[in-house]
């Protein structure tokens, strides 16, 4: 007789959302951030009975607010997104045991970071940390006329083959619905 372990989805989920709030990502994109990541929580709240949400901003420093800054603040500045995936990394270690949670991090920028270095420090974390421990690491890149696009591009060159990591490029408003789509067509 042999015993199979049976893999249950919990009922527990966190999804923590991280935002790019600096000085490239203009108005138009944080309201597209703000948009999406506010319909993916709707749909998220109504399929999870013991959902949480954690709000990261992030320009070249990272700090955990609540829901209302999350949807309101505009900063400036540059970019190091590797501050927000430290900040998140912490809050995963400290509140959410792997095998308790569903976890779920998002993270939303136009895909300008200030250094090869700080995204090689990201691209690090994302396989050491966080692919062996998320459900999905959910990466939707907003269209800007400042930003490079550049770490979109790494990632998909880093992590072709990654079914942790759902990419989405949100071009305009239009594109919300689409890239809303992306993220939670997966069924992870």
């Amino acid at each position: 007789k042999t015993f199979r372990k049976v893999v249950k989805p919990q009922a527990n989920a966190v999804v923590i959302y991280m935002m790019d709030v600096s000085g490239s990502m203009g108005d138009e994109q944080k309201e597209i951030v703000r948009m999406e990541s506010f319909w993916i929580n709707a749909w998220l709240k109504r399929n999870y009975k013991g959902l949480e949400t954690r709000f990261i901003i992030h320009d070249a420093a990272a700090k955990e607010v609540d829901e209302k800054t999350f949807f309101s603040t505009s900063e400036s500045g540059g970019t190091l997104i590797s501050s927000a995936y430290k900040l998140c990394q912490r809050i995963i270690e400290e509140d959410y045991p792997i095998n308790e949670w569903n976890i779920y991090p998002f993270h939303f920028s136009d895909g300008d970071n200030w250094s090869g270095e700080d995204t090689r420090m990201c691209l690090n974390l994302l396989q050491k940390f966080y692919f062996p421990r998320v459900n999905m690491f959910g990466y939707g890149q907003v269209e800007s006329k400042y930003g490079s696009g550049q770490f979109l591009k790494d990632l998909e060159k880093t992590f072709p083959n990654e079914d942790r990591l759902v990419i989405s490029k949100i071009e305009n408003k239009e594109k919300i619905l689409l890239s809303i789509k992306d993220f939670l067509g997966k069924g992870k």
